[in-house]
């Protein structure tokens, strides 16, 4: 019964979140329709193919964290480590909002905020985020992160660029983005994974020894 009273007042509150987002863009917006506009078709399926999987790899660290924060917060609520999964899913959960809303696209032009001004504050937030986990990071197989990482700032660098061509300069900044997200979810899924095992065997050990 408390599942579905969950589920009722979650609709409910999405419910509203939705109605208000309605209103607010039938009264500064041309029309509330555009909300449920459909994305524009590609002319062929290779158009924006590797783009969308990209968008589609960001989306799974920041689904499987904040799944597995749920679960660890059931089966152990006190531990140290839900702290790490959770703002692991907070930070992930951020990074996909900026690339499925193009957030930064949105304040170099609305407000006239540079690239480079928002990629230093996500970097702010990725490094505070390294001091404040670094317990948990070594225990981890950081390489992986850390070459997802890597592999983030050099396409942002060869963006920062400008070079001139549809070929090779876009090759060149997509491709390790591309691979970047790619190492970032494949180290979120072995993470999450080996965190919900542990947190499984010590409640069943103590079960046990109780």
């Amino acid at each position: 019964m408390t599942t579905y009273k969950s589920v009722f007042w979650l609709n409910i509150l999405s419910f509203l979140l939705v109605l208000a987002l309605i209103l607010y863009t039938k009264s500064f917006g041309p029309s509330a329709g555009v909300l449920f506009s459909p994305p524009i078709a590609p002319k062929a399926i290779s158009i924006g193919l590797l783009t969308h999987t990209f968008q589609l790899l960001c989306a799974v660290p920041a689904i499987v964290c904040a799944f597995s924060f749920a679960l660890l917060r059931t089966i152990q609520p006190r531990r140290k480590e839900n702290v790490f999964i959770l703002c692991s899913a907070l930070v992930t959960g951020g990074f996909l909002l900026n690339e499925i809303f193009r957030i930064h696209i949105f304040l170099l032009v609305q407000a006239g905020v540079h690239k480079l001004i928002t990629s230093f504050v996500f970097a702010s937030v990725a490094v505070a985020y390294g001091f404040a986990f670094k317990r948990q990071i070594k225990s981890t197989p950081y390489m992986l992160l850390l070459s997802g990482m890597g592999l983030l700032f050099f396409a942002i660098a060869i963006d920062s660029l400008k070079l001139r061509g549809d070929g090779l300069p876009i090759l060149l900044e997509g491709v390790p983005k591309l691979f970047s997200e790619l190492n970032v979810a494949l180290y979120f899924c072995y993470v999450c994974y080996g965190e919900v095992l542990r947190s499984l065997n010590r409640k069943v050990d103590s079960s046990v020894n109780y």
